[in-house]
């Protein structure tokens, strides 16, 4: 707020696609006024992109909420996977999210973004299990997938789900059971990316064959 001046332009966003175009018409300590000179709905972009992500030990979750909401995710889901450091129980679980949802919306701002993406209550297998099910395209990363991320195919609509295991690699249950739901193993590249960033790769690449086109 420290850097407008008056008659400056600024949007203005409930986070949920209604944007407000502005212009500043005073500002100073604490206080900012603006007239707002037309109002627009963006329309939820096509096709969603989730992600779930293995919780990262220490603050490494918050970095990958911000870079997944800076790439253009629109939903992030929480994953207790089997071998993460990190557990969320409790009254930790409750701040956990709310710092990752403080960051993510954070981040959106900072990304003029239109839509805020949503980060969900966390899930158990069961529930990333769930999520697949429902998607129109579900992969999940693996150093060992059978096919790079930017082969495989993706729709115009729909949801799209990209899975992000723990430092520790998934477990060969977890694997099986995502497979047996529709997910596709993939690797991204010669090398294997912290868990932290993997996603925001994966997401990138995808976002790069559908909504950047």
């Amino acid at each position: 707020m420290r850097r407008l001046v008056t008659g400056e332009r600024v949007d203005v966003t409930d986070g949920s696609g209604l944007v407000a175009e502005c212009v500043v018409t005073a500002a100073g300590a604490g206080k900012l006024e603006l007239a707002v000179l037309d109002k627009r709905i963006e329309p939820h972009p096509e096709p969603t992109v989730t992600v779930i992500q293995a919780i990262p030990k220490g603050d490494r979750g918050e970095l990958a909420v911000e870079l997944l909401t800076e790439v253009g995710a629109d939903v992030i889901v929480p994953w207790a996977a089997d071998r993460c450091v990190a557990v969320w129980r409790g009254d930790r679980a409750v701040k956990s999210r709310a710092r990752w949802s403080a960051t993510a919306e954070q981040a959106a701002k900072q990304s003029r973004r239109a839509w805020f993406p949503e980060v969900t209550a966390p899930v158990d297998l069961v529930g990333a299990v769930r999520r697949v099910q429902t998607a129109a395209r579900a992969i999940v990363l693996d150093p060992s997938g059978s096919q790079p991320v930017a082969t495989v195919g993706v729709p115009d609509i729909g949801e799209i789900v990209i899975i992000v295991g723990p430092e520790g690699g998934i477990t060969h249950a977890e694997s099986d059971a995502l497979a047996g739901a529709g997910a596709i193993a993939v690797r991204l590249g010669p090398t294997v990316l912290r868990a932290s960033s993997a996603g925001v790769v994966a997401a990138g690449i995808v976002l790069s064959r559908t909504r950047w086109a």
